[in-house]
């Protein structure tokens, strides 16, 4: 579904994408861009929620467009330029609670664990032939307010299709004890929280928790964890 795919990107581009994890880092091979992104992750502004996404998406967008050439070729220094740059910032352990819902409750911390890695290396692997050729002059982000001592805020932005239509696109963060981060985007107004619970959540009825995660790290092509 095209708006699936465009909501995969914007998740890539702007928002970021979970706490630290290291799976790129130890697989990704050495290369000038993976070596540049521990100077550019200080670039990030995380003061503010609109700071956040702006600065995020500019740092990501201005390595990805001087190394295009070498993502395309081989896409594991972008992951590994994902890491770096956007984990930090991007809530997905409060994402993926919600995305599998009543799941989560009777999943088992390992489940959990596999769950959230999982999930975020598939969206990774099946998009970023997607976020490789996506160009700055395609992400707008608007003016956003937080109200004084607010703990939620929404950042909003146009993202242009290849055919120049704008598809609104909103950024939800929260504040959490370290700082703000993003749990999920709303693009015409579908949430893909929302929609990625719906789709598990049919799919985990069906088949059962442990399948849908085997699918996902196949999908995903994630080595083995070290315990």
């Amino acid at each position: 579904m095209q708006s699936t795919r465009l909501l995969a990107l914007c998740l890539s581009v702007a928002a970021a994408m979970a706490t630290q994890l290291a799976w790129a880092e130890k697989t990704a091979p050495a290369s000038p861009a993976a070596m540049i992104t521990p100077a550019l992750a200080s670039e990030v502004d995380p003061s503010t929620p609109q700071k956040l996404i702006e600065t995020a998406a500019r740092v990501m967008m201005r390595d990805i467009e001087a190394n295009r050439a070498v993502y395309r070729k081989d896409p594991m220094p972008l992951y590994a330029l994902v890491d770096r740059i956007l984990l930090p910032y991007f809530d997905i352990d409060y994402a993926a609670r919600l995305v599998l819902g009543r799941h989560w409750r009777a999943a088992t911390p390992e489940q959990r664990k596999r769950f959230i890695e999982a999930f975020y290396r598939s969206m990774l692997t099946n998009y970023s032939d997607a976020l490789v050729e996506f160009t700055s002059d395609r992400l707008r982000i608007l003016p956003a307010a937080v109200e004084p001592g607010g703990q939620a805020a929404s950042v909003r932005a146009d993202v242009k299709r290849r055919n120049g239509e704008k598809v609104p696109v909103s950024y939800s963060l929260r504040l959490t004890p370290q700082g703000w981060k993003a749990w999920d985007v709303v693009i015409e107004g579908i949430s893909y929280v929302k929609s990625f619970r719906e789709d598990f959540g049919a799919e985990i009825d069906q088949k059962g928790l442990d399948a849908v995660l085997v699918r996902l790290e196949n999908q995903a092509g994630a080595p083995a964890r070290k315990t």
